[in-house]
């Protein structure tokens, strides 16, 4: 079986679609299957099993990155072909099935409606794929544990929650009494002076904390993310990274909403902000709530 799947260009979109490609995995297991994504998100795909072709879509001005794919999957039957972006082109190419997401906000979790494009409900988790390289760089630069990593940054900086709260929460989780005491820490972000300038001040608090940011592929990002005995972090990729992998996670919302964008793991759990998102600010969401939900979480019995 064939299979053509045209998913996001953002890394946490692309990695809710990994709920649909492990189903139809686990259907077909033979299946070869051609991703479609963009340079971003690329590697959430690239340790994927069944993995036959990975096409990275460059946007291009007059939307002619369309004509650019078309032109590189055109000429093969396709048994299958999902396209999440809504696009014509799933309607181009010859196939026996097609299935093609809607485009725009809607209501409910963003899972759900991918769950509903293959008559899945509820539909599956998101999965996250390593390999054993990966594995194994992640169990040296994080060794032993317990390990809390914090994912202080955001694609956005109305979503970031202020560094000195991440500050407060990590040093109140690892004191002597608290939950996760004597944890090491590690501080998660994307490449660029962007996602640098997010992460410094918690890293200058924290001197002591693992300095990962920009430095990991994304495979190698979610096996340190495995490791990790909580992640708490602001609604990002990396936090929908860290609930693919079975983490305990802690996201945070304010101007994002959380009942259309939250993790979604065996253990996750989003803390808001008060007032309407959209409309409120990462500052109302104080520090003893995070604690609290963070102390409640790793209180739960770990699933089978």
């Amino acid at each position: 079986m064939r299979i053509l799947f045209v998913t996001a260009t953002r890394i946490g979109d692309a990695v809710l679609s990994t709920a649909l490609l492990g189903h139809l995995l686990r259907a077909h297991p033979a299946a070869r299957i051609t991703v479609a994504c963009g340079p971003a998100a690329a590697g959430v795909f690239a340790r994927m099993p069944g993995l036959e072709r990975l096409i990275v879509v460059e946007k291009r001005r007059w939307s002619l990155h369309w004509p650019t794919l078309w032109a590189q999957v055109a000429f093969t039957r396709w048994d299958l072909v999902v396209d999440l972006r809504a696009s014509a082109l799933a309607w181009m190419v010859p196939a026996r099935r097609r299935l093609v997401g809607k485009g725009g906000r809607r209501p409910g979790h963003r899972l759900t409606h991918l769950g509903a494009l293959l008559g899945l409900a509820p539909p599956p988790l998101p999965v996250a794929w390593t390999a054993a390289e990966d594995e194994a760089r992640a169990a040296a630069l994080l060794p032993g544990g317990p390990w809390l990593v914090l994912g202080p940054t955001a694609n956005w900086s109305q979503k970031v929650w202020p560094a000195e709260r991440f500050v407060a929460v990590a040093q109140a989780l690892t004191a002597p009494d608290g939950a996760l005491a004597g944890a090491g820490i590690a501080v998660l972000g994307g490449p660029g002076a962007e996602e640098r300038a997010m992460a410094a001040p918690v890293l200058t608090a924290l001197p002591g904390a693992v300095d990962l940011v920009g430095t990991l592929s994304l495979p190698e990002v979610a096996a340190v993310l495995r490791r990790a005995a909580l992640y708490l972090g602001n609604d990002s990729g990396l936090m929908h990274l860290a609930a693919a992998t079975g983490a305990p996670v802690v996201g945070l919302f304010g101007q994002s909403d959380a009942r259309e964008y939250g993790p979604v793991g065996p253990r996750s759990v989003a803390v808001s902000a008060d007032g309407e998102p959209f409309h409120t600010s990462m500052t109302r969401l104080p520090v003893e709530r995070v604690v609290a939900a963070a102390e409640g979480l790793l209180a739960q019995p770990v699933p089978a």
